[in-house]
């Protein structure tokens, strides 16, 4: 990260950081007082992550840094440098939805959308980190991300069933189809 204050920034400090962003590399010049959630927005177009609060109550701004879910209206884009942010925008491969966003949509896990960025990355570390939880798990590890409109069940309910099919990064990745009438985890026939 370099630094500087000058009369063109009436005396603000320019901040020009090199991170990835959704596996992309990107240099961005801001200023050094935005924090992540403002240049993810307005410097790089990325509107996916949501404005909340911006006190780290709600949970609306949560991205990936480095695989871990942070509440990006905390973190001062300067401390960046070199790091991987991952936003609801990187989840999808092309036109193939990411695993999770697959089981929020057939669970209707997602109402109004504001939320629904903060819990499939959340939940996405979750999984990456854990792909069996319980749960206890699942409602521990959201519990940071407030959503007013769905009562949070089939929002447990589309994280158990991405984990219950396998459809977790780790487990998709290099993953051939399944054979017609083979079992999933749960017992059900495993989708094709």
């Amino acid at each position: 990260m370099t630094g500087r204050t000058d009369a063109r920034t009436h005396g603000r400090t320019e901040a020009h950081v090199r991170m990835a962003v959704n596996g992309e590399p990107v240099s961005v010049h801001f200023d050094g007082a935005k924090t992540l959630l403002e240049v993810l927005r307005e410097d790089l177009q990325l509107t996916g992550t949501k404005h909340g609060c911006e006190l780290g109550e709600c949970g609306a701004c949560t991205v990936l840094l480095d695989g871990k879910p942070v509440l990006s209206c905390l973190v001062l884009g300067l401390e960046c440098e070199g790091a991987e942010v991952t936003t609801v925008e990187g989840l999808a491969d092309g036109p193939t939805l990411h695993p999770l966003q697959e089981a929020f949509a057939e669970k209707g896990a997602a109402q109004c959308g504001y939320c629904t960025p903060a819990m499939l990355l959340t939940a996405k570390a979750l999984l990456d980190a854990n792909p069996s939880p319980t749960r206890g798990e699942i409602a521990e590890a959201l519990s940071g991300t407030l959503c007013r409109c769905t009562g949070y069940q089939q929002i447990f309910e589309a994280v158990e069933a991405a984990a219950n099919d396998g459809r977790t990064d780790a487990q998709t990745h290099g993953r051939t189809a399944a054979a017609p009438g083979a079992q999933a985890r749960d017992g059900t026939e495993a989708r094709q």
